[in-house]
C-alpha cells in the first residue's frame, strides 16, 4: 500500500477527509468550478456529495471531464469564434454544454454558427456584478441587445451567470457579506430586466468561494459554482473564510540541507512544486511561497517558505533567525508545505495523492493544457 511515508517527494496531497467534509458543509445546490483541481476523481467525489453540474474554464477540461462521465458543463470564459466547432463537436456527442457571452458581436458571432450548421446552442449571458473582469453590467443596454441576438438567431438563451471575483480583496465578515449581496442583487436584476423584456431566464447563477460561504440569502438565485471552497488555501484562509486546518492541499517536501548561519533549511520543494504565485504578498498576512507543517500536517507556527528556486525552497522562521534549524529539521525531514493559491500549485503536478483516513494513498491523476 502506498503511504506518505514512501511516497516520493515533491508531491501533492490531498486529505480527502477535510475535503469531503467542506463539501458536506456547503449545503446548497451547487455547480464546482472544476479547474481548481482538473482531477477526475475529485469531480466525481463533489457530484456524490451533491453538486449539479460542473463549470470549467477551457474546453479541454470540457472534453476530460465529459469523457469522465459528466454532461452538464457550463464553459465559464466567454466564447470565440474559432472555437465554436469545437464546442460544437462536444455538444454532437451528447455533452450539454453551456457557452456565455457578453457582448453582442460575440452572440451575432454564435448565431450565424448555430444557423450554418443547424444548432441551436445554449447560451448565458455573463453579468459585471462587481468591475471585477468581464461581462456586461445589469443595467446596460447591451443586456437586452445580446438577448434579442441570441433568441433571432434561434439560439437557447440560458439565463446569468456572474462572478465576483473582487471577493477575494476583502477579509471581514461584514465586507463579504457586502459584496455577496452585491452579486447575488447585480445578477438578479440583470434577470429581471431580461424577463420584463420577454425574455425567459430560467439561471441565475452567482459564486466564488467567498461569496458562497458569506451570504446572507440566496433569493432570486438558482445556482452557486465555487471551485476552492474544495480544497482551500492561503489566500482564503486570509480572506477569511477557512482556518490552516481546513486547507486540504499541500506539497509534501524533504529536506535536503542548511545554511545555518542565515536560519534556513533548505527542501527539494521549489516554484516549480508551489507555484509563482504570491498571492498572499499583498494580504494581511504574507506566507511566501507556502505554510510549513509536519509530516502529519500539524502547522508549525512561524515557519515558511520564504523563498523558492525552480527545485529549491527556502524554509525559514519568520520572527528571528533560527540558528537551531539543522538540529530542528535534519536533512530527511519531511514536512507539508500550504499552498498559496489551489489551482496553481495544483497545476505542477500530474497527480494528486489522496490521504485516506486509514493512512493509504490513492493517486489521482490530473491533467494539464488548454
Amino acid at each position: 500500500m502506498t503511504t506518505i511515508q514512501n511516497l516520493e517527494t515533491p508531491a501533492a496531497l490531498i486529505d480527502v477527509e477535510r475535503m469531503q467534509g467542506r463539501m458536506d458543509a456547503l449545503g446548497v445546490r451547487f455547480r464546482p468550478h472544476v479547474k481548481t483541481t482538473k482531477c477526475p476523481a475529485v469531480a466525481q467525489a463533489q457530484m456524490a456529495a451533491g453538486a449539479q453540474g460542473i463549470t470549467v474554464s477551457t474546453l479541454k477540461e470540457a472534453e476530460q471531464f465529459f469523457e469522465a462521465g459528466m454532461t452538464d458543463i457550463l464553459y465559464a470564459v466567454g466564447m470565440v469564434p474559432s472555437k465554436l466547432s469545437q464546442a460544437l463537436a462536444l455538444r454532437q456527442q451528447g455533452c450539454d454544454l453551456k457557452l456565455i457571452v457578453d457582448s453582442a458581436e460575440a452572440a451575432h458571432a454564435i448565431g450565424d454558427f448555430g444557423k450554418a450548421h443547424d444548432a441551436a446552442l445554449e447560451v448565458w449571458i455573463e453579468i459585471d456584478s462587481d468591475g471585477h473582469r468581464s461581462g456586461v453590467k445589469p443595467e446596460d443596454a447591451a443586456l437586452l441587445e445580446i438577448a434579442r441576438a441570441l433568441q433571432e438567431s434561434g439560439m437557447r438563451f440560458g439565463g446569468v451567470m456572474t462572478h465576483a471575483g473582487s471577493s477575494y480583496d476583502y477579509s471581514t465578515p461584514e465586507d463579504l457579506l457586502s459584496i455577496a449581496e452585491q452579486e447575488r442583487a447585480g445578477a438578479v436584476r440583470a434577470a429581471d430586466r431580461l424577463r420584463d423584456a420577454g425574455f425567459a431566464c430560467p439561471v441565475v447563477s452567482v459564486g466564488s468561494t467567498p461569496t458562497a460561504l458569506s451570504a446572507g440569502h440566496l433569493e432570486g438565485v438558482t445556482e452557486v459554482r465555487a471551485g476552492v471552497y474544495v480544497l482551500f488555501d492561503l489566500v482564503m484562509h486570509n480572506v477569511g473564510v477557512c482556518t490552516l486546518d481546513d486547507i486540504a492541499l499541500s506539497v509534501l517536501t524533504t529536506v535536503i540541507g542548511h545554511q545555518e548561519e542565515k536560519g534556513w533549511a533548505i527542501v527539494d520543494a521549489g516554484w516549480m512544486a508551489m507555484s509563482r504565485d504570491r498571492g498572499t504578498q499583498k494580504q494581511s498576512h504574507d506566507f511566501g511561497f507556502g505554510q510549513a507543517c509536519t509530516e502529519d500536517g500539524t502547522v508549525l507556527s512561524g515557519y515558511i517558505l520564504s523563498g523558492a528556486n525552480q527545485e529549491h525552497g527556502i524554509l525559514s522562521y519568520t520572527r528571528d533567525v533560527d540558528h537551531d534549524i539543522k538540529q530542528r529539521f535534519p536533512i530527511g525531514t519531511r514536512l507539508r508545505i500550504l499552498p498559496n493559491h489551489a489551482c496553481a500549485t495544483g497545476a505542477q503536478h500530474p497527480q494528486y495523492g489522496a490521504l485516506r483516513p486509514d493512512g493509504g494513498i490513492e493517486l489521482w491523476p490530473r491533467f494539464y493544457g488548454w
